[in-house]
């Protein structure tokens, strides 16, 4: 397909089509969603606990001129996002992004991990993304392509830095955020021949909500003033990395890790 100026601009990119993000109440889930519904995209709201919030969200959608509706499900139920999927294509027509951002962190030193604190970590961190996108990529199959797009669909996982860096007290999140990348690449290879594009973002350090319950506003400034962009993320930079990859300008990319953190990682490493 010829690119022209118009397949650019956020208007065109996803006209037409379906999103689904999890974990999308708040957070880095709530940037995805917004900015997806900025260049066109009718979105599914998918959060387990925070349903007033998720409902703001629909509603501040609504308000960019796009459909939107939310569902309550726990992400590391196969199940239960196979019935989200299902439900989501009924009411919105069809599925052509999913965006896999639910996740938890429970920090325990490696010598006190529990099976309790790595389970409450793995259900939702790793395994929702799997559950979440097997179900996706399932209906991407069934049908086809937006008209002019060569791709049937967008895979998209956040993960983190901590698949690269291992942080101190952060074993089972880094365990969980290391086999997103390897499970996706992997699903990258197989769905390949299909045209689904399968791609992974690493974000750094980001100002969400979650972040205040391991640190306080005052340990918080003070981290971000120690980066090498002197702040901490927004919500919003990540949306826009997913808005790329699930717009056509992304199509021949596939298998990829799109690290987006100022510098943070590198900054580690040559410490």
């Amino acid at each position: 397909m010829e690119t022209t100026e118009a397949h650019r601009t956020g208007e065109v990119a996803l006209a037409g089509a379906v999103a689904l993000v999890t974990g999308a109440a708040r957070g880095i889930g709530r940037g995805c969603a917004l900015e997806l519904a900025r260049v066109g995209a009718d979105v599914a709201i998918v959060d387990v606990s925070h349903a007033e919030e998720a409902q703001r969200v629909v509603g501040e959608i609504e308000a960019l001129g796009r459909r939107a509706a939310s569902w309550q499900a726990n992400v590391g139920d196969r199940a239960a996002m196979a019935r989200v999927v299902d439900e989501v294509t009924a009411r919105l027509g069809r599925l052509d992004v999913a965006v896999a951002n639910a996740g938890r962190s429970v920090r325990e030193p490696f010598l006190e991990i529990t099976p309790e604190g790595l389970e409450r970590t793995l259900a939702p961190t790793m395994y929702g993304v799997l559950w979440t996108l097997q179900a996706a990529g399932n209906q991407m199959l069934r049908q086809d392509p937006l008209p002019g797009r060569e791709s049937r669909g967008k895979l998209i996982a956040i993960a983190s830095i901590h698949a690269d860096h291992p942080f101190p007290r952060s074993g089972s999140y880094n365990m969980a955020k290391a086999g997103i990348v390897h499970l996706l690449r992997t699903a990258a290879a197989e769905l390949a021949p299909h045209k689904i594009n399968v791609n992974v973002i690493n974000p750094g350090w980001i100002d969400t909500p979650g972040e205040r319950q391991h640190a306080s506003e005052e340990e918080l400034a003070e981290a971000a003033r120690h980066l090498p962009w002197q702040r901490l993320g927004r919500p919003e930079e990540i949306g826009r990395v997913a808005v790329f990859l699930a717009g056509p300008g992304a199509d021949f990319m596939t298998g990829s890790v799109v690290r987006v953190d100022a510098g943070e990682l590198v900054s580690l490493r040559s410490a």
